[in-house]
C-alpha cells in the first residue's frame, strides 16, 4: 500500500491555502492578476485617453500597438473574475490573416505558462491511491483527476451536504467570509473523481479522514508547447479527420479492460479531449473559430455557455479561459447563416485591424527582418540599409489605410502616428475612422485590409532572391518596392485591392525619396544632423522674431529644452523669407498664420517631448534643405549634376566625401552609391 506524505495530504494545501502560500482562483481571477501586477499606464493617442498595460510590453518580442484590443481583452477576464457574463462566453479575435492574432495568444499563452510555473502560483490537484485496495480496478493503481481539478474542490465536495463541507474547512481556521469567497468558485467534482471518491469514502465507512489518506494531493502539470497541457490548441480541421474525440474524449480500451463496472466514468479518458487538458485553470485557443464543423460548434457551445464537458451522460466541470481566432471573410460569412447565431452571441468579437501606425509597424517590420544577421549565398555576411525599415513599414502601412475625399494618403499615415499633417486635424481622422467602423461589412472597417505581416515576410523574401542583393551584399532599401509591386501582383489580391495597393507603394516611393534627400544633404554637409539643425534654427528664429527679448543686435537665446542651456542664435530674416518662399507663403498673412502654428505646435510638443523636432514636417524640411543647398551650391540641380559625374577629379572628391559621411549614417558602400544614383536620376520626384 502506497503511504501518501504528510505534505501531499490536503490537511497540508488547505492550510497552505489560509496562510496565502498556495493559491486557489479561477482562470480569469489567475490571468487578470497576472497582468495588472506589471502595472498600467494612461496614455493619450489621437486625443483619446486609454490604458496600456506593460504586462504585453515586456521580451525582447512583445505586442506592439493592439491599444483597443488589450483594453477589450484585460476588461474581457476582469469581468468574468468578477462573476460577470464574460464567464460564460468566449473571446474571439477576427480581423485579417497576418495581423498578430495568433502571436497575441501564443503571447498570453507562453506568459501565463511561466507565471503558473512560479511556486506562489503554482496550481495543484489531486490523484487517488491505493485503488487496488478497493478492488474492480484491475492493475489500474492511482487516477488523477481527469481535468486537474483544484484540491480546493475536493474539499467542498467531501460530503453531500454543502453544510457539512462548509464545517469541515472551518475547522482549519477559514473564516465565514473567506469560505463564501472560496464557494465563489464552487464546482461539482468531475463524473470520475466524484464516482471513485464515494467507492474510497464507502469503503472507509465514511470515516473522511480515513478515507482522505488515499488522495495525495499533486502539482499540475504545466506541459511544453506541444503537449497542450495547461494551454491547449485547437485548429479547425476537415470533415473527414475531426471528430467530437478530439474535443471530449472518448472510451479507453485498456481502462475497459482493467474497470469491472460498465458504468463507471473512468472507463471514459476525457484528457483525449483539448479541453480536458485545459480544463483545470488553462487557456484554450480555438483557431480559425468559425471554419470549425458545424456540429463540432455546438459541442463548443454547450462547453462555452455551460462550462461542461458532456460525454455519454457524464459530465465534467472545466475552470478555463477560451480564446478564439477568425478571419474576416471567413466570420462574414458565419454570420450571414443565422441559424449559427447561438455561438455569436456566446462570443465577446473583438475586431483587430492591421497596425496603421507606421511607426509601431517599424517595431513589427523590426522582427520581420530579425535581430540575426543575413548572409549571401556564398556565406557574406549581408548588410541592410538604414533606410529598409522605413521603406518597408511605410509602403504596408498604406496599404491599410483607406482613401477618402477629406484626407490624401499622406496626411492619414501622418495624423495616425500622430505627427503634424498641415492643416489637417485629427477629428477629420477620427470621423473617418467612425464611419468606417459603423459598417455591418467588417471587411470594411478601418484597418481590415492591407498587405499584413505576412506579405511584409514575402516582401523580404522576395528581396533576399534578387541577384543583385546577393552580388551587392546588401538589401537595398529601394528593391522593396519592386518587391513589394511583385507581391501584389502574384498574391492574388481582389483587383479592386490591387489596384488600390500599387498607387499605395507609388506613394511610399516618393516617401523614401522625400526621406533620402534628407540622407544625401546631411552627407553633403558631411554632418548626420545637419538637416535636423537647420530646421531647428528656422523654428527657433520665428519664435524669437516678435519676442520682447530680442535686442537690436537680434541675438535670440533660446533654452535647449533638454539641457536648459542657452544658445544665441542671430535671426536672420533673408533665411525665414527664403524657407517661406519654398512652402509658397508669399504674402504677409499666409507668413504669419504658418508662424503661429509652428510655435503653437512647438509649445505643445516640447513640454511633452523634449527630444521634437520637427523632422515629421516634411514640407518644412524640404523647404530647409533647398534653402540650404541653394546658397551653398547653388541648388539641388548643381548637386545632382557634380555627383553624377564622377570623371572630374573635384566631383569624384566630393562624391567620396559624402559616401564617407554616409558610412557615419549607416550605409554600406553599396547602399550610398545606390542612394546617390537613384537620387541623381530624379526618379519618384514629386
Amino acid at each position: 500500500m502506497a503511504e501518501v506524505r504528510e505534505n501531499e495530504r490536503l490537511k497540508y494545501h488547505l492550510q497552505a491555502v489560509l496562510k496565502s502560500e498556495r493559491r486557489f482562483e479561477n482562470v480569469n481571477q489567475a490571468v487578470t492578476r497576472m497582468v495588472l501586477a506589471d502595472g498600467v499606464d494612461k496614455v493619450s493617442i489621437a486625443g483619446r485617453t486609454t490604458y496600456d498595460f506593460r504586462f504585453f510590453r515586456k521580451g525582447p518580442k512583445h505586442i506592439i500597438g493592439w491599444l483597443d484590443e488589450i483594453n477589450d481583452f484585460v476588461n474581457f477576464t476582469k469581468d468574468a473574475a468578477e462573476g460577470g457574463p464574460s464567464k460564460e462566453m468566449a473571446f474571439v479575435l477576427v480581423g485579417e490573416p497576418g495581423n498578430g492574432k495568433t502571436f497575441f495568444v501564443d503571447y498570453i499563452c507562453d506568459r501565463y505558462k511561466r507565471f503558473t510555473s512560479l511556486p506562489e502560483n503554482r496550481r495543484y490537484t489531486f490523484e487517488f491511491a491505493n485503488l487496488d485496495q478497493l478492488g474492480g480496478y484491475g492493475g489500474i493503481r492511482f487516477a488523477q483527476s481527469q481535468t486537474f481539478e483544484d484540491p480546493v474542490i475536493l474539499a467542498m465536495n467531501l460530503f453531500e451536504s454543502v453544510d457539512e463541507n462548509k464545517e469541515y474547512l472551518l475547522k482549519f481556521g477559514f473564516g465565514e467570509q473567506r469560505i463564501e469567497q472560496l464557494f465563489g468558485n464552487y464546482r461539482p467534482l468531475g463524473a470520475c473523481t466524484e464516482h471513485i471518491w464515494n467507492e474510497i469514502f464507502v469503503h472507509y465507512d465514511g470515516d473522511v479522514e480515513k478515507a482522505l489518506g488515499s488522495v495525495k494531493i499533486v502539482p499540475a502539470k504545466i506541459g511544453n508547447k506541444k503537449s497542450g497541457v495547461l494551454t491547449g490548441k485547437y485548429s479547425a480541421k476537415d470533415k473527414i479527420t475531426s471528430s467530437a474525440e478530439d474535443i471530449l474524449g472518448d472510451e479507453d480500451l485498456k481502462r475497459m479492460l482493467d474497470i469491472e463496472d460498465a458504468a463507471h466514468p473512468y472507463r471514459y479518458n476525457v484528457r483525449r479531449g483539448v479541453i480536458a487538458r485545459v480544463a483545470g485553470g488553462g487557456i484554450l485557443f480555438l483557431d480559425e473559430f468559425f471554419r470549425i464543423k458545424k456540429d463540432l460548434v455546438q459541442v463548443f457551445l454547450q462547453v462555452i455557455q455551460d462550462r461542461i464537458i458532456e460525454l455519454r451522460g457524464f459530465c465534467w466541470y472545466p475552470d478555463m479561459l477560451i480564446i478564439g481566432t477568425s478571419n474576416s471573410d471567413s466570420y462574414k460569412d458565419f454570420v450571414a447563416e443565422k441559424s449559427e447565431s447561438p455561438i455569436k452571441d456566446r462570443s465577446r468579437v473583438c475586431y483587430v485591424s492591421h497596425c496603421t501606425d507606421y511607426k509601431l509597424q517599424q517595431l513589427l517590420t523590426r522582427y520581420s527582418l530579425g535581430v540575426e544577421k543575413k548572409s549571401t549565398v556564398i556565406g557574406e555576411e549581408m548588410h541592410e540599409d538604414p533606410n529598409l525599415n522605413y521603406a518597408l513599414s511605410v509602403a504596408v502601412t498604406l496599404t491599410r489605410l483607406p482613401h477618402s475625399d477629406q484626407l490624401t494618403p499622406v496626411e492619414t499615415m501622418k495624423l495616425e502616428a500622430g505627427e503634424i499633417a498641415g492643416d489637417k486635424s485629427v477629428k477629420t481622422l477620427t470621423e473617418i475612422k467612425g464611419t468606417l467602423n459603423a459598417s455591418t461589412d467588417v471587411t470594411k472597417r478601418w484597418g481590415q485590409r492591407g498587405v499584413g505581416h505576412r506579405g511584409l515576410g514575402r516582401f523580404i523574401n522576395i528581396m533576399l532572391a534578387m541577384p543583385e542583393t546577393h552580388e551587392g551584399k546588401c538589401l537595398f532599401a529601394y528593391d522593396c518596392f519592386k518587391a513589394a509591386e511583385r507581391e501584389v501582383i502574384d498574391f492574388g489580391y481582389d483587383p479592386a485591392d490591387r489596384e488600390k495597393f500599387m498607387k499605395d507603394i507609388a506613394i511610399a516611393r516618393k516617401l523614401y525619396r522625400e526621406r533620402i534627400k534628407t540622407g544625401i544633404y546631411n552627407a553633403f554637409r558631411d554632418d548626420p544632423e545637419a538637416v535636423r539643425k537647420d530646421v531647428m534654427i528656422y523654428v527657433n528664429m520665428i519664435i524669437g522674431f516678435d519676442s520682447d527679448a530680442l535686442g537690436p543686435d537680434k541675438i535670440w537665446r533660446p533654452k535647449d529644452p533638454q539641457t536648459g542651456e542657452e544658445k544665441p542664435l542671430k535671426i536672420d530674416e533673408k533665411y525665414i523669407n527664403s524657407v517661406e518662399s519654398r512652402l509658397g507663403l508669399n504674402t504677409k498673412e499666409t507668413r504669419d498664420s504658418f508662424r503661429t502654428s509652428i510655435r503653437r505646435i512647438y509649445g505643445q510638443k516640447a513640454t511633452i517631448d523634449p527630444d521634437y523636432d520637427f523632422m515629421d514636417n516634411e514640407r518644412l524640411i524640404k523647404a530647409v534643405t533647398e534653402v540650404r543647398l541653394e546658397s551653398d551650391f547653388a541648388g539641388a540641380g548643381s548637386l545632382i549634376g557634380a555627383l553624377s559625374n564622377p570623371t572630374n577629379e573635384e566631383n569624384a572628391r566630393l562624391r567620396n566625401r559624402m559616401i564617407d559621411t554616409m558610412f557615419k549614417m549607416g550605409y554600406c558602400r553599396t547602399c550610398a552609391q545606390k542612394t546617390i544614383e537613384y537620387w541623381c536620376e530624379k526618379e519618384d520626384e514629386e
